[in-house]
């Protein structure tokens, strides 16, 4: 079967590309007038330490999605309407993270900042209800999946986007009183996610469940 997808996926990884790339504006240079010695720069750079905190762990969830989405589009040979509003509604989500990730850098150490990071945790919670979303319509019928691909290997992708709803969506309610230990949650699961992606490499005779 020839695949159908390439359009989409290519289009995908720009706007992914694109997301990340956002993320860097939020990074600023120390003004040089109040900062002319070394000591005072040094000073200003440390100050900034949540902005490089919140960059670094937005960065590594847009690749970790990226890593994901590249993995469920092997198993995905053909598109429907609904596939790509699907696939749309991803994307859209990913080039939002740049604003949370604003809020979670300008609000860290304040008393705001449990209502930054629920805004940070919750659009998580909808990339990954969106995720479910985008492997449901493709499973949904196999006339859109690779060929040889069981079920078997079908509910074992189902189950990789299901377990994390309830991880992104206990970070959301705990960031409402215990801020520090939401973001340690979900840097949690994107570790493992990394760690255990390769799960999701099914080969053809893994697909077929040989």
């Amino acid at each position: 079967m020839e695949k159908e997808t390439a359009r989409i996926e290519g289009f995908s990884d720009g706007v992914f590309a694109i997301a990340i790339t956002l993320l860097v504006l939020e990074l600023r240079i120390p003004v040089a007038e109040s900062n002319n010695n070394p000591q005072m720069l040094a000073n200003s750079l440390l100050a900034q330490w949540p902005s490089f905190l919140a960059f670094s762990l937005s960065f590594f969830s847009i690749f970790i999605m990226w890593v994901n989405h590249h993995k469920i589009f092997k198993q995905i040979y053909r598109r429907n309407s609904a596939l790509m509003f699907a696939n749309g509604l991803i994307l859209f989500l990913a080039t939002c993270i740049s604003y949370p990730t604003a809020l979670l850098a300008r609000y860290f150490g304040t008393p705001s900042l449990s209502v930054a990071v629920a805004a940070y945790t919750g659009l998580f919670v909808l990339i990954n209800l969106a995720f479910n979303l985008l492997w449901g319509i493709a499973s949904r019928n196999k006339d859109l999946l690779r060929p040889e691909i069981s079920h078997t290997a079908i509910r074992k992708l189902k189950r990789n986007y299901l377990y994390g709803l309830p991880v992104h969506l206990s970070a959301f309610l705990l960031s409402f009183c215990w801020p520090g230990g939401s973001l340690v949650l979900c840097a949690l699961l994107w570790t493992y996610w990394a760690f255990t992606s390769g799960r999701l490499d099914l080969s053809p005779g893994k697909a077929a469940g040989k």
